[in-house]
């Protein structure tokens, strides 16, 4: 199947802020999407590098900002 890959990482990135949260003075999210995806995010500088041991991943400020600008554009109800 073909589909449009920077409209996947932006509908990703804006899920991965659903499944956010605050530790210490990081935004965290939990790593469960697909992996080429978030090595794509990584890449971007959106996230922190999704291959560890963690479950979870740091946000970059850039990331977490966008995360949460999708995330309403795409899902807040008006």
């Amino acid at each position: 199947m073909n589909y449009n890959i920077e409209k996947l990482d932006e509908v990703v990135l804006a899920l991965l802020y659903l499944t956010s949260f605050k530790e210490k003075d990081y935004h965290r999210t939990w790593k469960g999407h697909d992996w080429e995806v978030l090595d794509r995010l990584f890449e971007k500088g959106f996230i922190g590098d999704p291959k560890s041991k963690s479950k979870s991943v740091v946000f970059s400020d850039e990331g977490f900002e966008k995360s949460k600008k999708l995330f309403q554009e795409y899902f807040e109800l008006k």
